[in-house]
């Protein structure tokens, strides 16, 4: 149950949102910075997809990786939004493969990731936190660049919340 809704979170909630929100923006707005001290869209969308194989493929799934977290962040090369969610879905999706494998005997395992002690567990755990707090940045970052709320809900005539994703 908890790797089926951690798949399900990463997959179809905060992926999907990411793809939503950049949807109208262009390649000069994805890697708009507020200031020097901020992130553009596109370095998240690289940092997402680097913790993501550095924490489950190479992590959980025990492939050996390499990842350079630092030029997610210090690159300015503007990448193309499609190569962006490429990637990103690409990283996603290859995740929650692993993530959807593992037993609930496997959760309990121990696993050193970027140098910390952690679970199985810990691993999917942080990784789900760590994507839905960088993609709440990338809805703002997103609102900020288009003025418009990104249109994941609505709420009916009787009073209720529906999603549109």
């Amino acid at each position: 149950m908890f790797q089926t809704q951690s798949a399900q979170y990463l997959r179809n909630d905060y992926l999907r949102r990411i793809e939503l929100a950049i949807a109208p923006l262009t390649v000069d707005q994805i890697w708009w910075r507020p200031n020097e001290a901020s992130n553009s869209i596109g370095n998240l969308m690289l940092h997402l997809a680097g913790n993501v194989r550095q924490w489950i493929i190479g992590g959980v799934g025990r492939e050996n990786m390499t990842r350079d977290r630092n030029l997610e962040f210090s690159t300015r090369e503007q990448r193309s939004v499609e190569d962006l969610k490429a990637i990103l879905r690409s990283a996603v999706e290859d995740a929650c493969a692993v993530i959807e494998q593992v037993t609930d005997a496997e959760l309990a395992e121990p696993r050193m990731i970027q140098r910390f002690d952690t679970t199985v567990f810990g691993a999917i755990y942080h990784v789900v936190e760590h994507f839905a707090m960088h993609t709440g940045q990338i809805i703002l970052l997103a609102k900020a660049q288009t003025g418009k709320d990104a249109g994941f809900y609505r709420v009916r005539p009787d009073g209720t919340p529906e999603r549109l994703y």
